[in-house]
């Protein structure tokens, strides 16, 4: 089952754009993208410079625009249960950490876990209102330890399990 999934990715879009386009989706993005590369045999550090850019391909879009598009949702019927659900979730992570500082947000990325990456990095970020270059570069400190983090467990465990030759 999995083999086919990665071989529907190969198919589709090439290894290396598979992993690019999954690293920049919410939630599962490098920690999840990185596992994928190791399975389709990509080189170590190719699976971890298209993963670390396709991660932060969304972050200064994120950091620019979100509250705008927040703003414009809460005013569609269809999307404000939605944006209730986000508001909740960022306050919650706000009332965490109320002294959110820049290495609190690179830490907070590099956390390998889902929902502390990018993504919610940026959005933490844009909500506390952190200058644009600093929330950029606590954004890539953190995805690239996170990176670092996840392309050990990935590549290693794929060796150990005898999958890479």
């Amino acid at each position: 089952m999995a083999e086919s999934v990665f071989e529907f990715f190969r198919g589709i879009f090439g290894a290396e754009a598979a992993v690019f386009i999954i690293s920049m989706l919410p939630i599962i993005e490098l920690r999840g993208a990185i596992p994928v590369a190791a399975a389709l045999k990509l080189p170590m550090l190719e699976a971890y410079g298209i993963a670390v850019a396709g991660n932060m391909l969304p972050v200064p879009f994120i950091l620019l625009f979100i509250r705008y598009i927040l703003d414009w949702m809460r005013t569609v019927p269809s999307f404000s249960g939605f944006v209730g659900f986000l508001d909740r979730k960022i306050e919650k992570n706000l009332k965490k950490y109320p002294n959110l500082t820049f290495w609190g947000l690179a830490i907070f990325v590099a956390v390998p876990l889902p929902g502390t990456g990018a993504w919610t990095g940026a959005l933490l970020a844009s909500f506390i209102e952190m200058k644009f270059a600093k929330a950029m570069l606590a954004n890539l400190l953190g995805v690239l330890i996170a990176g670092i983090i996840v392309t050990a467990i990935a590549y290693g465990l794929v060796s150990f399990l005898g999958v890479v030759g």
